[in-house]
């Protein structure tokens, strides 16, 4: 599909070097399949998306740049503790459906390019969507608790005895792409469980979040990079059929988008780890 596909581009526009960066990281993020809703055919980042987890449905917010219903009014640096630490502006916690727990490894220079990406983005006055939780989820200051368990500030630090493609697929994975906090099975307080990261899971709503450990038998150690890269690429996978779901719009809204070496570069992390025996428990 190519870099910039069929969303406003600004490649055309004489862009910055960091404008562009910002609007491939957008895309390397996740950020447009959670904060676009196209089954209501809204626009570009405007929010609205539904999202279904265990305690109910989350609604994508606005991230366009309008003043009075997207984050026009917010600061770089609220941009910055947003997803590094999870909080608002006003310091409100974060729910985890923002992926924030892998957007806390983020470089910088690359939390920067983003912010001035969506400087750019044509603001849209578009009210966000109350959530729709569980009446024990709507206690948010219980957040300050589930981050106490779960979530530490952190940095993404490369590994010196890997090579350079393996530092950028375990980046591109564990601070951008966040393929763990979907592909793993959460314990009751709602964190992912220890050895069990990549391992799969049932998600809300009846989708499966499969284990993409090298497993041959639950995983995918049977598929070749060829295959995971045309996955990644085209959404096929070895039998010919293709993704739908919350993974349709993953690779359509983002991995698709991705340059060869970066894709070659995901599935060299995503094949060097350790392979899981993890049987998903039947759909509900």
């Amino acid at each position: 599909m190519g870099l910039l596909g069929a969303v406003p581009s600004l490649a055309d526009d004489g862009a910055s070097e960091q404008l562009r960066e910002g609007e491939y990281l957008l895309r390397a993020g996740g950020c447009v399949s959670c904060h676009t809703d196209k089954a209501d055919d809204a626009p570009f980042l405007a929010g609205g998306r539904a999202i279904e987890s265990p305690v109910g449905t989350f609604y994508g917010p606005n991230i366009t740049p309008d003043p009075e219903t997207g984050i026009g009014g917010w600061s770089a640096r609220d941009f910055e503790r947003a997803l590094r630490h999870g909080r608002s502006p006003a310091g409100r916690h974060y729910y985890p459906a923002f992926p924030y727990t892998a957007y806390t490894r983020m470089r910088p220079r690359d939390v920067a390019a983003l912010w001035a990406y969506l400087q750019t983005v044509e603001p849209v006055q578009r009210e966000n969507r109350s959530h729709e939780l569980d009446w024990f989820a709507r206690f948010r200051p219980g957040l300050a608790v589930w981050k106490f368990l779960h979530f530490r500030p952190a940095a993404f630090e490369p590994d010196a005895d890997a090579s350079a493609e393996w530092n950028r697929g375990a980046y591109l994975s564990t601070a951008l792409a966040h393929c763990a906090e979907c592909h793993s099975p959460r314990s009751l307080t709602g964190g992912i469980k220890p050895g069990l990261r990549y391992a799969g899971a049932r998600m809300a709503g009846g989708d499966t979040a499969p284990n993409i450990t090298p497993d041959r038998e639950t995983g995918i150690g049977t598929w070749s990079g060829r295959h995971l890269m045309r996955y990644l690429d085209l959404g096929m996978d070895p039998d010919g059929d293709f993704a739908g779901g919350a993974m349709g719009d993953v690779i359509g809204e983002g991995t698709s988008f991705l340059s060869d070496s970066d894709r070659r570069a995901l599935v060299v992390y995503l094949r060097s780890l350790e392979p899981i025996r993890h049987e998903l428990p039947p759909a509900e």
